[in-house]
């Protein structure tokens, strides 16, 4: 069925969107270090669950396996030979340390973004669409790693950047909030993470994002114990949250991301990803009963648009290749 993959897409989008909500009502009562530990490990161990279930249903890509030595002696330099998979332990382990630093480092600075927002901030709605901003700085670092820039690129930078404006200083400098600055070099971070994952395609989606999920859950976990110093009443407080960002944020809606790309077309799959912005305000609205100046919407419907147009080049691209195959 056609529209699986979006449906899945669509849920994925509702799921991270929802997930800004649930940090808010968690910076409450734990730091971003304390948080980012508990969520990290919740989801580290669902997709153990979710990997040993593949594993029953003959759906698991593991590492490869080293080829039984024939007694002869190796030649130096040479590569290790493996067989049944397109990947290494090695690259397992390597991919998911950058990725789990990565995705650490982001996901810190937007719960310390997310932390410092005033109560009347919409801390929800404004740290969805500043994240959002991720998917053009993700096309802006794609055209300058050896691709020809797009026209358009530019232009939603500029789109982005007013969108910016309207939602973060709708009151002149003296508006703008450190979370807002967080939150954004979080979505520098987000980009990265992005980036790194696209250069180890060939690792399992599943494997790697657990790997990544135990790496970000032992640095913030050092960091919990060391600056933190968490209290259990304190994480029982929280532990709704928690476990929505754990379970649905980090396990279930990645695990929906992986099965629907592999039957939808990248660029129509991070379009429909964006949304996660327009739930998180809506989250924020419904849930926590934010609320945001009419000019502070306008800047969220722009960066919005940004997003979008940030990824039209792909999508041309996509269509003119699909176009220029032969029937």
């Amino acid at each position: 069925m056609k529209a699986k993959g979006p449906i899945l897409l669509i849920i994925t989008a509702v799921l991270w969107g929802m997930a800004f909500v649930a940090q808010t009502s968690a910076a409450d009562s734990v730091g971003p270090f304390t948080f980012n530990a508990s969520r990290n490990l919740i989801g580290a161990l669902f997709l153990t669950g979710v990997i040993a279930f593949r594993k029953r249903t003959g759906q698991d890509t593991p590492p490869a396996r080293p080829i039984p030595s024939t007694g002869r002696r190796s030649t130096v330099g040479a590569a290790t030979p493996t067989e049944g998979s397109p990947y290494t332990r090695r690259t397992l382990i390597v991919s998911g340390v950058l990725c789990g630093v990565a995705l650490c480092i982001a996901s810190l600075l937007q719960q310390a973004g997310i932390t410092s927002y005033p109560p009347d901030a919409a801390a929800a709605s404004r740290s969805g669409f500043v994240t959002a901003t991720y998917m053009v700085m993700v096309a802006v670092m794609m055209t300058g790693m050896g691709k020809r820039p797009h026209v358009v690129v530019f232009v939603a930078v500029v789109v982005a950047l007013v969108g910016m404006y309207l939602l973060c200083v709708p009151n002149g400098l003296g508006s703008v909030y450190l979370g807002d600055w967080l939150v954004l070099a979080s979505a520098l971070g987000y980009a990265v993470h992005i980036l790194i994952i696209d250069r180890f395609t060939q690792v399992d989606g599943v494997r790697l994002s657990r790997v990544q999920l135990m790496v970000s859950c032992a640095i913030s976990l050092v960091g919990a114990l060391v600056f933190e110093h968490p209290e259990p009443a304190a994480l029982l407080a929280a532990l709704v949250p928690i476990l929505y960002a754990g379970i649905c944020s980090d396990g279930v809606a990645y695990t929906l991301q992986i099965i629907a790309q592999k039957t939808t077309d990248a660029t129509v799959a991070s379009i429909i990803m964006s949304l996660e912005s327009v739930f998180a305000a809506i989250g924020g609205w419904l849930i926590l009963s934010e609320s945001l100046t009419p000019v502070e919407l306008s800047g969220c419907a722009l960066v919005f648009a940004a997003v979008l147009l940030s990824q039209a080049p792909a999508f041309i691209e996509a269509k003119r290749s699909k176009n220029d195959s032969p029937a």
